[in-house]
Formats: C-alpha cells, sequence, structure tokens
C-alpha cells in the first residue's frame, strides 16, 4: 500500500477541484482550492519525501489554449522530478513518446482508448507498441449508473458501456503496467470515500491506485482494510498543501 500524490492543473494552475463539474469549456468548474504555487513547486515536495509514482492530472480539453498552459505547467513539474511522476489528460499515441521523454515515468489515458463508449483494442495496441505496456497506466475512473458503476471518458462526463468489475481489469492487464481508477461521484468533495467503488477494486489482483473522497486518517484505515493493504491511494484536497487538515506526515505515517 503507497501513498501517491497528485497534482492536478487546469488553466495553468494546481487546482483541487469537484470531479463532477469538469466540462470541455471549464467555465462552470467548482473550484475547492487554487494555489498560488507551481507545479514544479508541488513535485519538487514530492521528491523531497521521496514518494514517486504520484500521478499529474492535465484537467483541460485538449486542443485548446488553456490546455497548452496546462502542459507547459506539467512538463515544468516533470522536469523537477524525473521519473517521479505520472501524467494524464489528452495523451494519445502521438503524443505519449513526448511526455516519457520530458520525464514522466507512465502516462495515463481513458479516452483515447474507449472509443465511442468501448474499448478500441487497436489504439490500446498502439500506445502499447509506442511506450510499452511498463510505461501505461489505464484509468478506469467510473461514476455510479442504474446497476453499478460505469467508465467514464472526457473529463468523467461521459459513460461507456464498460462497466467497472474485476473481468475488466483481467482484461485490460496485459496492456499496462497499472490502474487508477477515481471515484467521480466522491472527488474533491472531501465526503468520505466510495466504499462501494472500493468494494469491487478489493477482488482485483493487479496494481490499482484508489482516488476520491479521502478526508481523514480513518477513510485511509478503511483503504487499508477493505484492501488488505494492496490497494494504493491518493489524498487530493484533504490534504494541508492544498488547504486541507491532513498533513503530508501523518499520510505517510499512516501507511507504516
Amino acid at each position: 500500500m503507497r501513498f501517491r500524490p497528485c497534482i492536478d492543473i487546469h488553466n495553468g494552475r494546481v487546482k483541487q477541484i469537484v470531479g463532477g463539474s469538469l466540462t470541455d469549456s471549464g467555465n462552470d468548474t467548482l473550484e475547492n482550492y487554487v494555489s498560488d504555487k507551481s507545479a514544479a513547486y508541488y513535485a519538487r515536495i514530492y521528491k523531497e519525501y521521496g514518494l514517486n509514482g504520484g500521478h499529474i492530472a492535465m484537467l483541460n480539453a485538449p486542443g485548446t489554449s488553456e490546455y497548452e498552459l496546462t502542459r507547459a505547467a506539467a512538463f515544468e513539474a516533470l522536469s523537477a522530478y524525473p521519473n517521479g511522476l505520472q501524467i494524464g489528460g489528452g495523451i494519445n499515441a502521438a503524443n505519449a513518446l513526448s511526455f516519457i521523454e520530458a520525464g514522466a515515468s507512465h502516462v495515463i489515458v481513458t479516452s483515447y482508448v474507449f472509443r465511442d463508449g468501448c474499448i478500441d483494442i487497436n489504439r490500446l495496441n498502439e500506445l502499447k507498441e509506442t511506450v510499452g505496456s511498463d510505461r501505461l497506466v489505464l484509468d478506469l475512473s467510473c461514476r455510479k449508473k442504474d446497476d453499478g458503476y460505469y467508465i467514464v471518458t472526457d473529463r468523467w462526463q461521459k459513460f461507456t458501456e464498460h462497466r467497472l468489475e474485476a473481468g475488466l481489469f483481467d482484461e485490460l492487464s496485459g496492456y499496462c503496467d497499472e490502474f487508477l481508477v477515481h471515484a467521480v461521484d466522491v472527488e474533491g468533495k472531501r465526503s468520505g470515500i466510495d466504499t462501494d467503488v472500493l468494494s469491487i477494486l478489493s477482488r482485483v489482483p493487479h496494481t490499482i491506485t484508489y482516488a476520491g473522497g479521502i478526508s481523514t486518517l480513518e477513510d485511509i484505515e478503511t483503504v487499508k482494510r477493505t484492501g488488505g493493504g494492496r490497494i494504493d491511494f491518493t489524498v487530493g484536497s484533504a490534504l494541508s498543501l492544498f488547504g486541507g487538515n491532513l498533513e503530508m506526515t501523518e499520510v505517510m505515517e499512516c501507511i507504516l
């Protein structure tokens, strides 16, 4: 079980947002915290603490001027902590290698491989051939709908036909090194974790990082207990670094 820190970048600035409020335009995004520090500043902190395997999330839509600002900030963070951070947001087969060359340990992908609501095996194979499965993280972030949780794409706004279940992880595990799962319904709300999502993840024998709603040390203990110490986790808006009440040292001590 590892603590995987995060750097969420929106419009070129480090922020903590309510996940379900993201849109292509970004005009209606609900913000918990907007930092006056650079993305590189946070990368240097994580490097100082020896925390690797965290992720940078570029939250703007590719092809916009805002995305270019966000990408520039992300590249500065990768430069500050080479091979210490993963990166996701607008990644595809054409640009994936540029992020690896800029210092990312892995690239994180959802929307590019879940096209029109389905898994595009050709695109998945393209990515695998471009960066290698050992450099690829598949983001299976999900939202609740009808009878279960379904993978969502495009800043978590579009539902796919794929349900979050152990079989999906098994199907995709040969293409990637690990998985990232945001429980989007609780992401950024500091309202506690989604125990139903966590229960599904506890049955998956692959490397997974859970993100969403962790706000107390007790939440971390729940992740530890439910996952048998196998599920890694991210804390975002609850960290004092982002205006919350949990200190980095507290979180790190919790997993010892």
